[in-house]
């Protein structure tokens, strides 16, 4: 061995501290060939994952893109504004695929036994097909609408609440035609328990080791996932609730 080789070596010495400049100038040449604007998207994505809206700041924005404040107000405007842009920009695809497909569903007729399942399908697929999109951003686009979804800040919730009230309306009353024993309050409140559920599970750190074991590579096992998920809230929305025998047993915990 050389005296001289743990000098040039990548992990110690003189070697250690060019390949330091090395990479930081390698991750200096990779930003500059991101513009601005993007590199602003992409902060605040990633920061909005792992902190929420609330939790984002502007100033976390410009620290992560290295950009100034300025840079933000010229691309983007305001805070809500960055936020608007990048959440419909993401969702509005989404739900519009969601509309689309429910409409081709009622146009085919509903399965006579599953068009609950038939409905949540509809609901869930165009997301899963989207997040193999690399331009999406990949399976982290899963995460992101878990994340909007479940995001309790009321700029956000009202935002959407707003923007897809429509497509909400259009699931909303398929939910009800397919479910007519339930009443309106009590349908709003399993489909909120069951959306609101999935939201979590999606927006979580483990997402990918939680949905690993069902969902593969392939965009036919799609549907391997779906055959699971659907029946299992499927049986959460027609649940038998309140019954006497349910109550009795209750009492006596």
């Amino acid at each position: 061995m050389s005296p001289f080789e743990d000098l040039i070596s990548p992990s110690v010495g003189f070697g250690k501290e060019i390949a330091a400049l090395a990479a930081a100038r390698d991750a200096s040449a990779n930003r500059a060939k991101v513009s601005t604007k993007d590199r602003i998207a992409q902060a605040t994505e990633l920061l909005f994952l792992q902190r929420g809206y609330e939790g984002t700041s502007l100033r976390a924005i410009t620290t992560e893109a290295n950009v100034n404040l300025a840079a933000v107000n010229y691309h983007y405007g305001s805070k809500e504004e960055l936020f608007t842009k990048l959440l419909t920009e993401r969702l509005d695809p989404l739900n519009d695929e969601r509309a689309a497909r429910l409409d081709t569903l009622k146009a085919k007729g509903f399965d006579r036994d599953h068009r609950v399942e038939q409905i949540i399908a509809t609901l869930f697929l165009p997301a899963l097909s989207l997040a193999r999109d690399p331009a999406q951003g990949g399976p982290d686009f899963l995460r992101f609408i878990g994340r909007a979804y479940a995001d309790p800040s009321d700029f956000v919730r009202k935002l959407l609440a707003e923007r897809y009230a429509a497509t909400n309306l259009k699931f909303k009353q398929a939910f009800g035609e397919a479910l007519p024993g339930l009443a309106e309050h009590d349908l709003a409140m399993r489909l909120n328990f069951i959306l609101d559920a999935v939201s979590s599970t999606l927006a979580s750190e483990d997402v990918r080791r939680v949905l690993g074991g069902l969902q593969s590579e392939r965009a036919d096992d799609d549907l391997n996932l779906l055959a699971y998920l659907a029946p299992f809230l499927g049986a959460a929305l027609r649940a038998a609730v309140r019954s006497p025998s349910q109550i009795a047993a209750l009492q006596n915990l």
